[in-house]
């Protein structure tokens, strides 16, 4: 999970990392409603894509529309002052699993 692209300061151009998804239940409402909180706390610009479609990481309904799944390769890009800082925080955050909700089960 190497980083490419710009340089420190943010006028390089934009940093990119592919990032496996590790949630189970794949990036659903409270994942991504917590991951674009966590990338609106930088000044960077970040996106998110997959297969080609690409949204605003800071805009938790645009996540959704990727339909990621758990194991998916999300491309995760920041552009900005921030960005070093940025994409690791983010990119950590997708590619580690924290149970922050049981997963569903058929029990009563």
């Amino acid at each position: 999970m190497s980083a490419t692209g710009g340089g420190t300061s943010g006028n390089a151009g934009p940093l990119r990392r592919a990032v496996t998804l590790a949630n189970p239940q794949g990036l659903h409402v409270r994942p991504a409603a917590a991951f674009a909180d966590l990338a609106a706390r930088f000044e960077s610009r970040v996106t998110v894509a997959k297969d080609g479609q690409t949204v605003d990481g800071k805009f938790w309904p645009d996540l959704l529309l990727l339909a990621a799944e758990q194991g998916c390769t999300l491309i995760l890009e920041v552009d900005g002052p921030d960005a070093e800082t940025a994409l690791e925080t983010l990119a950590k955050a997708l590619a580690e699993y924290r149970e922050d909700e049981p997963p569903a089960t058929s029990d009563p």
